[in-house]
C-alpha cells in the first residue's frame, strides 16, 4: 500500500511539472507600479535592467541617445485623469515614457505610441511632449533601475527615475480641486457619516473654509463621539486662530484617548497644545 501511495504521489508531480510551461527568468525583471493621484491612478510598466558593474549614462546608454527609460519594450505610464506634469498638461490616457540622458540634463518625453520595443521604431513625430530635467548625482549606488513615488499628496507627487548614481525627478499635479470640493457637496448631502472624516480632512490640508470644516467636525462628535473627532476640531480652531478653544478640545480628546488606551490620539491631541503654547 505504502508502494502505491509513492507511485501515486511521484506520478502527480510528475503531471503537474508537464503541465507547466517551462520558463526562464527575465534578465530585467517587468514591475508595475499603480499609484492613487487625485480622482485618479497612475500606472507604469517598466524592465529593471541592473548595474552588473558596467558603465551606465555614457555607457551602455550613451549621452545624447533616446533611451526606453529601462529595458525591453519601452515604457509606458498611464493617467487615469488629466495631470499636469511639470507645469505642462497632459490628457488622460497612455503613454511611452522615453528619456535622453545627458550629463548635465535629461529630455523627458511622452510619446503617443505604446507597445515599442526599446526605442528601434521611435519616432519624434509621434512626441506629445518634451522638457528638460536636471539629474542629481546619489553617493548611494542603485543597482536596479528603479521608478518611484514620493511626496505624494491628493494634489502633487514626484516621481523619480534612480539608477546607478543618478536620479531625475519630475513634478505632477492636479487640478482637481473644484471637483473634489464638488464631490464633497454631493456627498454631504445624504448619509455624513460616512464621509465626515474625509471631507474634514481635505478642507484643513487644503485650508478651504474652516468655518464649515468645524460645523462638519462637531456634527461629527454627537454621532461618532471620540478623540478622532476632538482632535480634528482642536486643529481647526488653532488654525482659525482660538488657541483656547483649540487647547480645551485637545485635552477632552486626550481625555477620550486614554479612556480607550489610544495613544496615538494622546500623543497626536498633545501635539495641538504644544503647539497653541508656543
Amino acid at each position: 500500500m505504502r508502494k502505491l501511495i509513492f507511485g501515486l504521489a511521484a506520478l502527480m508531480l510528475g503531471c503537474t511539472a508537464y503541465g507547466q510551461t517551462p520558463r526562464i527568468p527575465e534578465a530585467s525583471p517587468t514591475e508595475t507600479i499603480i499609484q492613487d493621484f487625485g480622482l485618479g491612478k497612475i500606472t507604469i510598466t517598466y524592465s529593471r535592467p541592473s548595474v552588473k558593474g558596467r558603465v551606465i549614462f555614457g555607457g551602455i546608454n550613451p549621452w545624447g541617445q533616446v533611451w526606453r527609460t529601462g529595458a525591453n519594450s519601452a515604457t509606458t505610464i498611464n493617467f487615469s485623469e488629466n495631470v499636469i506634469m511639470e507645469g505642462h498638461s497632459v490628457p488622460a490616457g497612455t503613454y511611452s515614457l522615453f528619456t535622453i540622458p545627458d550629463k548635465d540634463q535629461w529630455t523627458i518625453i511622452l510619446n503617443k505610441v505604446v507597445k515599442q520595443w526599446g526605442a528601434y521604431s521611435y519616432k519624434q513625430s509621434e512626441d506629445f511632449l518634451r522638457f528638460t530635467e536636471k539629474p542629481v548625482y546619489l553617493d548611494e549606488k542603485r543597482e536596479s533601475f528603479t521608478i518611484q513615488f514620493s511626496d505624494v499628496t491628493t494634489q502633487t507627487n514626484d516621481l523619480h527615475l534612480v539608477w546607478d548614481h543618478t536620479s531625475v525627478a519630475i513634478h505632477m499635479h492636479t487640478d482637481d480641486d473644484a471637483q473634489i470640493m464638488a464631490n464633497i457637496d454631493e456627498l454631504m448631502k445624504g448619509n455624513r457619516k460616512a464621509y465626515y472624516f474625509n471631507a474634514i480632512q481635505y478642507y484643513y490640508e487644503n485650508n478651504h473654509d474652516m468655518n464649515k470644516a468645524l460645523g462638519w467636525a462637531l456634527e461629527a462628535e454627537k454621532v461618532d463621539p471620540g478623540a478622532w473627532y476632538k482632535l480634528w476640531e482642536a486643529r481647526i480652531r488653532l488654525r482659525m486662530g482660538d488657541k483656547a478653544a483649540a487647547i480645551a478640545a485637545a485635552q477632552e480628546g486626550i481625555k477620550m484617548a486614554q479612556a480607550t488606551n489610544d495613544d496615538e490620539y494622546v500623543r497626536l491631541n498633545q501635539a495641538v497644545i504644544d503647539q497653541a503654547g508656543s
